[in-house]
């Protein structure tokens, strides 16, 4: 490997002046500074991270925690992490994935040793174990994802409060009165998941207002679990005519199901989802949905976070970001039966 002390001798410079350079602690000529550049760029010299952390006090490093967890679709979670690291990479920042379980301790583990400059949270929950040792050591950190109390945090997320009251909006629009809703894993709501509790909240919120009937039932995703839900469901509420589904490996379950009982999508019940833009148009029914955006919110994590790193008063150093949501109409969802009757 190249070493500090080559790069000076073949700059002709003395190894501090490559260091200030690097460091930029100290005003170098610009002549001199162009001449380290490329020696450096020349031979090839990588600056040893442990000793440039030292030397800056920064060790451009991002540390994203992302429980991966049995009960979540981790295909999402992994493209948000994949946005994250691109996009501080293009900034010159590496990132540290942290996926296990260990909730504050591994914050505090990492806050505390210096390991990284700053944090990513993700899979945040409404009451997160996590925020008390966030607070207290207060690094730049940013959460995809929103707690029930974000005051003085920095967040983005997908407004998933909007998201499930526009499912409800476009179904009570075509005359559904009835409406089930297939959730995510029982651990999600246990576990008090911020973003499942928003969108049944905007669930609710929206089909009260409106007068619609509505029924929440969590369900595991495999076929026998969805089977099982689905019998509840008609056999607690017969009028069903329409089902919002976030729970992305429950969607092939449920519409095999709906057509083994005899129920076409959309002329006898429609279906519509909040899950990822790729699982909603390949469906074998192509799904009415909201999409969750999860390039752009790793993205904007990023970018809110070099907010904070910029400087404590830059734009958006804290604050909660949400990103307005949108539904696409596809051929899942159409007015119920009754409807066409009387059209």
């Amino acid at each position: 490997m190249v070493t500090l002390a080559e790069v000076a001798r073949h700059a002709g410079v003395s190894a501090s002046t490559v260091s200030y350079v690097l460091s930029g602690k100290r005003p170098i000529s610009d002549l001199t500074r162009r001449r380290v550049r490329a020696s450096i760029e020349q031979l090839g010299y990588q600056p040893h991270a442990g000793a440039r952390a030292l030397a800056s006090s920064r060790s451009r490093i991002i540390a994203l925690m992302v429980p991966l967890r049995t009960d979540m679709y981790v295909p999402v979670m992994l493209e948000i992490a994949v946005a994250v690291a691109t996009t501080a990479r293009a900034r010159g920042y590496d990132v540290l994935l942290l996926t296990g379980e260990e909730g504050p301790s591994a914050l505090r583990r990492v806050t505390g040793s210096g390991l990284a400059e700053a944090v990513i949270l993700m899979d945040v929950q409404l009451d997160d174990g996590r925020l008390p040792v966030l607070r207290a050591a207060a690094p730049p950190a940013v959460l995809v994802g929103l707690p029930a109390d974000p005051a003085g945090l920095n967040c983005v997320d997908l407004d998933f409060a909007a998201a499930g009251a526009l499912c409800v909006e476009h179904l009570a629009g075509l005359g559904h009165r009835e409406i089930a809703v297939v959730g995510g894993s029982p651990g999600v709501y246990a576990r008090h998941t911020g973003f499942a509790e928003r969108t049944l909240g905007g669930l609710r919120e929206r089909a009260g207002r409106l007068g619609v009937g509505l029924l929440h039932r969590p369900c595991d995703g495999s076929h026998d679990a969805v089977a099982g839900v689905l019998a509840r469901i008609l056999d607690e509420r017969p009028g069903v005519s329409a089902f919002v589904v976030q729970n992305e490996t429950a969607v092939e379950p449920l519409l095999a199901l709906l057509r083994r009982t005899g129920r076409a999508v959309p002329e006898d019940v429609s279906v519509v989802a909040v899950c990822p833009e790729a699982v909603a148009a390949q469906a074998s029914v192509p799904l009415t949905s909201v999409a969750i955006p999860a390039q752009e919110l790793g993205r904007r994590a990023v970018e809110r976070l070099f907010a904070r790193l910029t400087g404590p008063g830059g734009p958006d150093a804290t604050g909660v970001e949400l990103l307005t949501p949108v539904l696409t109409v596809r051929a899942s969802s159409g007015p119920p039966p009754s409807r066409r009757l009387t059209g």
